[in-house]
C-alpha cells in the first residue's frame, strides 16, 4: 500500500516589499537598487527575521538569498548607536562569497 504524500499548501507570497513591514528608508534603498518585488525566499524569510527570530532558508542560486537575510539585518541596525561593538555577524564559507555579500549589502545600505 502506497500512502499518498500530502502536498504542502503554498502560502501566497507577498507582492511588494512594503507588505513585509520594512521601514521607509529600506524601501527607498531597495527601489534604488532595482528591487521591485520580493522573491519567494524573501517573502517567507524577511517577516520572520525582522522579528529577531532565528530562521533557516534554502533556495537555488540567484533567487535572492543574500537580500533575504541582509535586508532584516539592515532593518535592525541602529545607525545612531554610540556602540562600537558589532551589531551583526555574517559567516560565509569562502572569500568569494564574502565579497559577493559585501557588495550586495553595500548596494542595499
Amino acid at each position: 500500500m502506497n500512502p499518498k504524500k500530502k502536498k504542502k499548501k503554498k502560502k501566497p507570497s507577498k507582492s511588494s516589499f512594503s507588505q513585509l513591514g520594512l521601514n521607509e528608508k529600506i524601501l527607498k534603498d531597495l527601489s534604488k537598487a532595482g528591487y521591485e518585488t520580493p522573491s519567494p525566499i524573501q517573502s517567507e524569510l524577511i517577516p520572520i527575521a525582522v522579528t529577531g527570530q532565528d530562521c533557516i532558508g534554502q533556495a537555488r542560486t540567484g533567487t535572492g538569498k543574500t537580500a533575504a537575510f541582509g535586508i532584516p539585518i539592515l532593518e535592525m541596525l541602529d545607525p545612531l548607536s554610540e556602540c562600537r561593538n558589532p551589531q551583526a555577524l555574517i559567516l560565509v564559507p569562502t572569500r568569494e562569497l564574502a565579497e559577493q555579500v559585501y557588495l550586495e549589502l553595500g548596494r542595499l545600505a
